[in-house]
């Protein structure tokens, strides 16, 4: 595996239900054998699709989870080559974890199951 920078917009400490709504992020880098190598949680100006995937670009990431994002912008990062990971719910850090192992995959829905009765 290559060095890689994943980028995963949050709500609160989730991945946010929305790409285009998002105004936190957490960037994550990795080494070319997996290990996190840094972690940044950043607080953008305003949501914005247009200026989040611009950030993307400029901050070099090469890897997005995202859980809802329309498919013109999910067609544009790839295009630049960005993998996206869409899909994707869950709690930010077990995404990172996941990632680390190998063993995200879009569509992965990460939440604890309850039972019907809500235990």
């Amino acid at each position: 595996m290559s060095a890689h920078t994943l980028l995963v917009p949050l709500l609160r400490m989730d991945v946010a239900p929305r790409f285009d709504l998002a105004v936190e992020v957490l960037l994550v880098g990795f080494d070319e054998s997996s290990a996190e190598t840094g972690r940044q949680h950043m607080m953008l100006a305003h949501s914005s699709a247009d200026d989040l995937c611009d950030f993307i670009l400029r901050q070099g990431v090469t890897v997005v989870v995202a859980n809802g994002i329309e498919e013109g912008y999910y067609h544009y990062l790839r295009w630049k080559r960005v993998e996206v990971l869409d899909g994707v719910m869950g709690p930010a850090d077990l995404v990172v974890e996941r990632f680390a192992q190998g063993r995200l995959a879009a569509g992965d829905i990460l939440f604890e199951r309850s039972d019907a009765r809500g235990n």
